[in-house]
This record gives structure tokens, C-alpha cells and sequence, in this order.
């Protein structure tokens, strides 16, 4: 449960972030020139100074965030099943203790087509 309330609130705060990089003033005029009454009312050094502290607050959200859902989530299940099956290609190996079983007649090591006696 833990870790769907932080992806929401990564893909919430990655969101915020791109609305807020797009509405910077860039060299080009970005999309602040839009919305010249907003510059009228709170000022242009006001504004970009709140859009660049906005900036690096969502920025350190999603690093923050993306971190905790690392640490909670654990290992992923993929790295487990690998793990597992490794595991259990070890325990099939015979120890130096236990002694090596003959192959029966229609075992036969490494795999293959039985071989036939040469005449």
C-alpha cells in the first residue's frame, strides 16, 4: 500500500515539475510571456524567483520520493526468481560427502541421445 501512495506521489510531483519548467522564462520567452498579467500583478523578479524554488522543490520531491519507494519496495521479484533458481541448481550439485550416483540405463550425463555400444 505504501508503495502505490508513493508512486502517485512521484508521478504527481514529476507532473508538477514539467508544468513548472515549461512556464520559466527561457531565453526563447517560455510560456510566462502568456500570462503577462500574472507578471503585472506579483512582478517578474517575484515570479521567476518563485518558479525556481519551485523548481528545485520538486525536483528534490521526486529524488526524495523515488529513494523511499527504492528502500520500501526491496528487492524486485525478478532478482528473487534468478536467486530461487540458482538455489536450486546448488542444492542438486552432490557434496564431496555424498557420493556420485551411477547414471542408470536411460540417463545419461550431459544430456543427448543415449550411445550405442561400438561394434
Amino acid at each position: 500500500m505504501a508503495e502505490i501512495l508513493l508512486n502517485i506521489l512521484i508521478v504527481a510531483a514529476c507532473i508538477l515539475l514539467i508544468l513548472v519548467v515549461l512556464i520559466q522564462d527561457s531565453k526563447g520567452g517560455g510560456l510566462t510571456s502568456s500570462f503577462g498579467a500574472s507578471n503585472q500583478i506579483l512582478g517578474v523578479r517575484r515570479t521567476n524567483d518563485f518558479l525556481e524554488k519551485a523548481t528545485w522543490a520538486f525536483a528534490v520531491a521526486v529524488i526524495v520520493l523515488s529513494m523511499a519507494s527504492a528502500v520500501i519496495g526491496g528487492p524486485s521479484t525478478g532478482s528473487t526468481t534468478s536467486t530461487s533458481v540458482s538455489k536450486q541448481q546448488a542444492d542438486q550439485l552432490p557434496t564431496p560427502d555424498q557420493p556420485q550416483q551411477q547414471p542408470t540405463q536411460g540417463q545419461q550425463q550431459g544430456g543427448g541421445q543415449p550411445q550405442q555400444p561400438q561394434q
